[in-house]
């Protein structure tokens, strides 16, 4: 499983707090397989940690400030991205934001911005992105979902799971729409994953005060393996879908998230 000779461009490569986030793992795995990695976060600290992270590993990393739902902004960081390495083989798009709350407590605004985040900056990663590969002859898109996209997953997140599911159908789409150009595209559902995001936002659906632990005890109870997954365990999955081991795989998803998806109740 080696990416040796790929440009891999990370939309939400850093990390919101201190700790391991999905796309600062994926930019640190993706890179110990040889990945040459653009590392793109709206947060610039975050995106000179996540490729810090990287160089500590002995790889090559070039961190980029972009909004990922700005096209301007978006192109120049694409557009840096070709003239650094000369092209683009792999485009993870793992950016992702949400708000806790059904219909009560859901604005039209909330969903507006959840979507401009989730799926809209989807479309002009791919608008950008596909051309450059389309002139390498093919490429490997990943999108980042979430099992929310799915089911119900114990407390209301409703503009978070509604774009989640989105984000599963569009992958889908541009899977059949470009497989027979080289391009592949495919997405990874993470379950209940330990993450910075979640011990800063999630924890306030399961304790009145937010308790981090009180959290991880729930979350742990519910999955069938009895504890939440890493981070580092949803970038080996973004990996391989990445990787040419993974060269007739398109239009798929693969689910990390330790059997809770299958369980009755």
């Amino acid at each position: 499983m080696r990416l040796d000779n790929k440009t891999v461009f990370i939309g939400g490569a850093g990390s919101s707090a201190t700790g391991w986030s999905i796309g600062k793992a994926s930019c640190v795995t993706l890179s110990r397989l040889g990945a040459r990695v653009v590392a793109v976060d709206i947060n610039p600290e975050a995106a000179e940690d996540a490729a810090e992270e990287v160089r500590k590993a002995g790889g090559i990393a070039l961190p980029l400030q972009a909004d990922v739902t700005d096209m301007e902004a978006m192109a120049d960081a694409v557009a840096r991205a070709k003239s650094e390495f000369g092209g683009i083989d792999v485009y993870i798009a793992n950016a992702g934001i949400g708000k806790i709350g059904g219909v009560a407590e859901t604005e039209p605004s909330d969903l507006d911005r959840v979507h401009q985040v989730n799926i809209q900056s989807l479309l002009i990663g791919s608008k950008l992105i596909i051309p450059i590969m389309l002139e390498k002859g093919g490429g490997s898109i990943v999108t980042v979902s979430s099992i929310a996209g799915l089911r119900y997953i114990g407390y209301p997140h409703l503009a978070y799971s509604v774009t989640k599911a989105a984000v599963i159908q569009f992958t889908r789409m541009l899977a059949h729409e470009y497989a027979g150009r080289g391009i592949r595209a495919n997405t990874v559902i993470p379950g209940l994953i330990d993450t910075p995001r979640i011990q800063a936002n999630v924890a306030k659906a399961f304790s009145v005060d937010g308790d981090a632990d009180v959290m991880r005890s729930k979350r742990n109870e519910q999955v069938p393996m009895k504890r939440m997954g890493t981070a580092w365990e949803v970038a080996n999955a973004i990996a391989f879908l990445a990787s040419d081991d993974a060269s007739y795989i398109t239009g798929t998803e693969l689910t990390v998230d330790g059997g809770i998806t299958g369980k009755f109740s």
